[in-house]
């Protein structure tokens, strides 16, 4: 709906002036950050060449002073970065709202702004809990909840702004909900190397898991293109802002590799928060078992069976299988009854018998690990003998498993799982000599083998439990077994939990969902969502990727672009491949070859790389990459998304029945054009 000229004139004059009081602020925000750097500095000062004149007490309230003084400069200075982001684009949307006594416009940006003067809010933060009526909404009765409670009324207003460079461009009334023109015309922009915020398009759907506050974990399901990973970040910007004491500090994310961790990089910056904690659960892997040198990472993993190179699916599936919590638990058990001192402990302290240290193992301390009683045990006598003495602890512990009958040799007790009855009575085939000194050979794990030494590891000594970790996030959560996330609920047994994935996304060939709801018999205090509406391809790309999977998904929210998907059998490949690019390249900002293995990468990189000068290759290990022309293996793609995609596989290497997941991704990864090659 169009403004008349007199409202126009009134946003305008509003934005000037909102933009004239922002940048008072960071003028005088600068100012006041600059004195008290200085006085913090001179306090500093003081204390140091005082500090043999004060008693502890008074050192001590100097000190907290000086820490007070010094996170009052932090806030400032966060809000100042803030301001200075959004000098030239204070607000996005607004939206007038009468309860029923009085009736205020409310305008909506990524933080807030306050004219004190006049004891007014210009900009509310859009986490505010008003402003969460402007994404549930239309034009009618609506409510939302304060920290008085639930506050009724109407919306009677619904207005949107695309600002550049402190100037209004556009303005426009909408009615409906915010699917309709601001949405459209976000969609039809071409994407970038990062990910960008959708603060001023969050959808209905999208809202309630952002704001949901009452659920201590929740597990969504979200169909390709949904904004899954979007939903997460603006999550964690949300909590930051809800909960107190609350940091990026305390925020872990789970990535599916190092190129997403790098595309996503940008989105809490842009919303004005610190970039939180990440890693991959290869990383986690690593850091989990330092004997090895070398812990192989899901894409390997995951490649070895795309390429043909796993000898026996049969067992690596089988270790992928639920089965193997039950096995472990049940192995752990055995070796727990059958584990004993063998010999009285003699030192020339004091000398204690078998019996005696048999009794504390099975009797006393029975009711913790096993490897964990061994470190009691010798605290018990350190404490005894030694006055708790630590090294003296340490001495006693190595020599007690001297006289114990099994060692702390994680490879050894790996080994002796892979040849027990415990592991072998439900596995179909026969595991080899062969295979089990594989699995665990010099300094080299294998995924599937790394997963169930760590929890194996975890059950004989504990977890790594890690208490300042408040929040964890799981991004294509299809992709970790229920073995993982045990693992993972261990070690942040405190931890609330946003985990994200689609189902119809799964790349691990030995392990699927039949739904994450499955999940909720670990997160039992969980709620399950689901995102319906896909915003990234086009009707035409939809319709095809549809078919892979035997699915009913439609683009309801994208409006036809009219590019059919294209099919190519190869023949003149390198012509081919550069004719499509360059017509690609002319409507689109982002092209991307996916190819199905590494090795078709490498193969197509060094075809082209002479004659198309801008193309990047990308691998699991790129941290830095630009979109505009990239070629990469279909396992690596995942949560990436680009204007037009080129579908590569070798004519002998065409994707098979078993492959079609991982066909699905690549064909889901563009946005408004689609070529497949010898499909």
């Amino acid at each position: 709906m169009n403004l008349t000229k007199e409202e126009l004139q009134k946003e305008e004059h509003y934005l000037e002036d909102t933009i004239k009081i922002i940048r008072n602020k960071i003028s005088n925000l600068g100012q006041q950050l600059y004195d008290r750097e200085e006085k913090v500095q001179e306090f500093q000062k003081f204390i140091w060449e005082s500090r043999h004149e004060m008693d502890p007490t008074e050192m001590r309230s100097m000190m907290s002073s000086n820490d007070l003084e010094i996170m009052m400069m932090q806030n400032k200075g966060k809000y100042f970065q803030k301001l200075f982001r959004i000098q030239n684009n204070p607000y996005f949307g607004a939206i007038t709202f009468d309860d029923g006594n009085n009736s205020k416009k409310i305008y909506i940006g990524i933080t807030h702004v306050e004219d004190e003067e006049n004891d007014r809010y210009l900009v509310h933060d859009w986490r505010a809990p008003i402003c969460s009526m402007f994404y549930d909404y239309e034009i009618g009765p609506a409510s939302y909840k304060a920290p008085a409670g639930i506050i009724n009324g109407s919306i009677t207003n619904k207005r949107q702004y695309k600002i550049e460079n402190a100037k209004l461009k556009r303005v426009f009334d909408n009615n409906l909900n915010i699917d309709d023109e601001l949405l459209q015309e976000v969609l039809a922009t071409e994407s970038s190397d990062k990910m960008k915020n959708i603060v001023n398009t969050i959808q209905q759907e999208q809202n309630a898991i952002i704001r949901n506050i009452e659920d201590k974990n929740l597990i969504v399901q979200g169909i390709a293109g949904s904004g899954k990973t979007s939903v997460a970040l603006h999550r964690i910007a949300f909590l930051l802002y809800k909960i107190d004491n609350l940091n990026s500090n305390n925020v872990l994310i789970f990535s599916p590799n190092q190129v997403f961790s790098e595309y996503i990089s940008n989105v809490l910056p842009e919303l004005g928060e610190d970039n939180t904690m990440q890693t991959t659960f290869h990383n986690f892997l690593k850091s989990q078992l330092p004997e090895f040198s070398h812990v192989e990472s899901f894409t390997d993993f995951v490649a070895r069976y795309y390429q043909y190179k796993e000898k026996n699916i049969s067992l690596v599936k089988y270790k992928q299988s639920d089965k193997m919590i039950t096995c472990i638990d049940n192995y752990v058990q055995k070796v727990t009854n059958e584990t004993k001192f063998l010999n009285d402990y003699i030192c020339h302290d004091f000398t204690i018998s078998k019996d005696e240290l048999n009794d504390l193992l099975k009797d006393r301390y029975s009711k913790l690990l096993l490897f964990d009683r061994i470190t009691h045990i010798a605290e018990y006598y350190a404490r005894k003998y030694y006055n708790c003495n630590k090294s003296k602890q340490k001495s006693i512990e190595s020599n007690l498993y001297k006289i114990l009958n099994i060692k702390k040799n994680y490879k050894t007790i790996y080994k002796d799982f892979l040849h027990s009855v415990e592991f072998n009575n439900e596995y179909d085939g026969m595991i080899t000599e062969k295979e089990i000194n594989d699995a665990v050979s010099h300094k080299y794990v294998k995924y599937e083998d790394a997963c169930l030494l760590v929890y194996l590891k975890g059950c004989l000594e504990g977890f790594d439990y890690k208490p300042f970790i408040k929040q964890v996030v799981i991004d294509e959560a299809q992709d970790y077994s229920k073995l993982q996330y045990i693992i993972i609920r261990k070690i942040f047994k405190r931890s609330d939990f946003t985990i994200l994935g689609d189902i119809n996304q799964t790349i691990n060939p030995y392990y699927k969902y039949a739904s994450l709801q499955e999940l909720q018999s670990i997160f039992n205090d969980s709620k399950y969502l689901e995102l319906t509406k896909t915003y990234r391809s086009s009707p035409e790309i939809i319709e095809h990727t549809n078919k892979i999977l035997g699915l009913k998904y439609i683009s309801a929210i994208r409006h036809n672009n009219n590019h059919p998907v294209l099919f190519r059998i190869e023949n003149n490949l390198k012509e081919q491949l550069i004719n499509d690019i360059n017509e690609l390249k002319n409507n689109s900002k982002s092209v991307a070859i996916i190819t199905k293995t590494d090795e078709e990468t490498s193969f197509v990189y060094e075809l082209l790389k002479n004659d198309i000068k801008d193309l990047n290759k990308l691998e699991a290990s790129t941290k830095e990459f630009n979109k505009n022309l990239v070629i990469l293996p279909s396992y690596i793609a995942k949560g990436l998304e680009f204007d037009a995609t080129i579908i590569y596989t070798n004519k002998n290497n065409i994707y098979k029945e078993q492959e079609k997941y991982l066909y699905y991704v690549a064909c889901t990864r563009s946005q408004h054009q689609l070529i497949i090659y010898n499909n």
